[in-house]
């Protein structure tokens, strides 16, 4: 028996397992990661393998061909290794355009949706997964032993009910955005219990996880003016893009904020992404996007049943310039700015419309 060696062996066949090899060791990469081998690649393995094989065993003498000659074998042999070649050829190129689709499609679907208006000042903390740091056993952040008492609530008749709830939604049903307030002054008082009213809203594990800054300062309020209209000219010309910039054309907005100057008060909402407990560690504040959101829900319903009126602002990429010039901690996130006074007497808002109630209420 003669042993075949490396220089029998035609250049052809060599150049069959190094492309071979490098698409089987794709597919057996991909069969790892839990992704689907091609069927080309699985037939273009059983074909090197045929191939070799056949070659091996003619050149090796152990093929049993009966009266055949070995001669024959391999002028047949020879004669069909273009057809082999040219398969694999085949095979490779589907292999590799239906590899680089994939991928495509693969890149295009991780791709997160652009959302310029979500800054990183407006993300939810609770999104980076915070690794708390480990505190004594004896503090939790929440009292353990908190005491529990009776709930005594006031009950209404189902007439006092309906009356109340449809006087309540009438009240709140006057609520409007108002860009042009004036200058009056409004009592600090005012301010005091709607900002308490607020502070009644829940919130994840009773954290109450913000901030109410309230300026008054003539100075402060411009030095604020100045860093929302200087970015806000930015995201109406540049980050915005059309789509958002036509949908407000029609409430006639844009990067001037007048209002900022004029309003007796301004009160901009800081979510606190975690706490700090009495030794200094972090605690964490959960959801504590949502239960800031919520705090605000409450304070735009006591400005309106005050008789104040605002207009909600979040402003784009204004967070850690705010921060810094109200020197709030990092901590804090700037998640709404809300300025508050009275409209001023020839204050217009667009002639909008609510959804009725069958729009936006499922009953099952």
């Amino acid at each position: 028996m003669s042993s075949v060696s490396k220089s029998h062996i035609p250049a052809w066949l060599f150049l069959i397992l190094v492309v071979t090899s490098k698409i089987t060791g794709i597919t057996v990469t991909e069969k790892i990661r839990g992704r689907s081998v091609l069927p080309q690649a699985r037939i273009l393995k059983d074909l090197f393998i045929l191939h070799v094989s056949i070659y091996v065993l003619v050149h090796e003498e152990k093929l049993e061909l009966g009266s055949l000659h070995i001669s024959v074998v391999m002028t047949l042999f020879s004669s069909l290794t273009p057809v082999f070649i040219a398969i694999i050829c085949v095979l490779i190129g589907v292999i590799l355009k239906k590899t680089k689709r994939e991928k495509e499609r693969g890149d295009t679907g991780s791709k997160p949706i652009p959302r310029p208006w979500v800054d990183e000042d407006l993300r939810d903390g609770t999104d980076h997964h915070l690794v708390e740091e480990e505190v004594d056993e004896e503090w939790q952040g929440l009292d353990e032993n908190v005491a529990h008492v009776p709930f005594i609530a006031e009950r209404y008749s189902e007439a006092e009910m309906i009356k109340r709830s449809r006087s309540f939604y009438e009240l709140l049903d006057k609520r409007r955005s108002v860009r042009f307030l004036s200058d009056e002054p409004v009592p600090r008082e005012v301010i005091d219990n709607v900002i308490r009213t607020a502070g009644t809203s829940p919130s994840g594990a009773h954290t109450e996880p913000w901030t109410f800054v309230v300026v008054q300062d003539p100075d402060l309020k411009h030095k604020i003016r100045e860093i929302v209209e200087e970015e806000e000219e930015i995201n109406y010309k540049k980050r915005m893009g059309d789509r958002w910039v036509n949908d407000l054309k029609r409430l006639r907005t844009n990067w001037i904020k007048e209002y900022l100057d004029t309003a007796p008060y301004l009160i901009l909402i800081f979510k606190q992404v975690y706490g700090r407990l009495p030794n200094g560690k972090k605690k964490t504040h959960y959801y504590n996007e949502i239960s800031v959101s919520i705090a605000c829900g409450m304070l735009l319903a006591a400005l309106q049943n005050a008789g104040l009126y605002t207009v909600t602002t979040t402003p784009l990429n204004c967070g850690p310039q705010l921060r810094a010039l109200l020197q709030r901690p990092a901590n804090e996130k700037l998640l709404l700015l809300l300025p508050v006074g009275y409209p001023k007497k020839d204050a217009t808002v667009p002639a909008l419309t609510r959804k009725p109630l069958e729009d936006i209420m499922v009953v099952m």
